[in-house]
């Protein structure tokens, strides 16, 4: 069996603090991940309900801060570009195939239920705290906030908390 390699974790980190600090620098703001989803979410209300989305106040405020559309915002880009690269890195480096991580203690169905409802959870609370981890919390620490200090802390605490009553479904 051939042994996979992976970057050095150091080396990636310093990678992605590098690319964190370009973002800023050029952009004006951090990386994050779940404004892409806010705003794939806002294009398909006003596709499939446009009537809604035009007496909603949340989607017409949205609609006047994103005047060419809401699928033109930057973050959208990042998010298709990070899809992208994984795919292109899995491919290159010979890591390309489906593939379900599971205990011998659970189904797969079970498995796809958790990972569903866990998405779900998380999607929600990033948009309670107005961002995900990428966005709050490595964005937020990159510029020494204190909201992405508790933030980070946060996300930790909890995967912790809860990995105490999950466990029994991996070990």
């Amino acid at each position: 069996m051939n042994e996979t390699k992976y970057m050095n974790p150091y080396l990636a980190g310093f990678f992605l603090g590098l690319i964190l600090l370009a973002t800023i620098f050029i952009t004006g703001r951090g990386l994050g991940a779940s404004g892409a989803v806010k705003s794939g979410v806002v294009a398909a209300v006003s596709s499939v309900a446009p009537g809604h989305a035009a007496d909603s106040k949340f989607y017409s405020d949205y609609s006047k801060e994103h005047p060419d559309g809401p699928l033109k915002n930057w973050l959208v880009f990042e998010v298709l570009g990070v899809l992208v690269g994984a795919f292109v890195s899995g491919l290159v480096s010979n890591r390309l195939n489906f593939k379900l991580e599971r205990s011998a203690r659970i189904t797969t169905k079970v498995r796809i239920a958790a990972s569903l409802v866990g998405g779900l959870l998380f999607g929600l609370g990033a948009q309670l705290g107005r961002g995900c981890t990428s966005g709050a919390a490595l964005s937020g620490m990159a510029v020494l906030s204190t909201g992405g200090l508790i933030t980070m802390m946060a996300i930790f605490g909890g995967a912790y908390m809860f990995a105490y009553f999950f466990r029994k479904l991996w070990i």
